[in-house]
């Protein structure tokens, strides 16, 4: 397995792993992709490893720290 480390990875690699692991970024139904996509673009830019965002993520979840609200899907009834 090839390394995802900062240091071993260009900028597009970075993103193209972010686009991998996310999936389908383009498809904004839930309201959630934007969001995921600026949490990892501190790792794209070259400023924090991934492990760092998750652990700061993680922290936040377990303290129980609000996030903004998800929206409902324009394509369903539901809201």
């Amino acid at each position: 397995m090839k390394s995802i480390l900062i240091a071993d990875t260009t900028r597009e690699e970075r993103e193209q792993i972010v686009a991998e692991s996310i999936g389908n970024i383009d498809g904004l139904c839930d309201g959630c992709s934007p969001g995921l996509t600026e949490m990892y673009q501190a790792y794209i830019d070259g400023h924090k490893e991934l492990r760092e965002i998750n652990m700061e993520f993680r922290a936040r979840y377990t303290r129980g720290a609000t996030g903004p609200d998800k929206g409902g899907c324009v394509f369903s009834n539901e809201p």
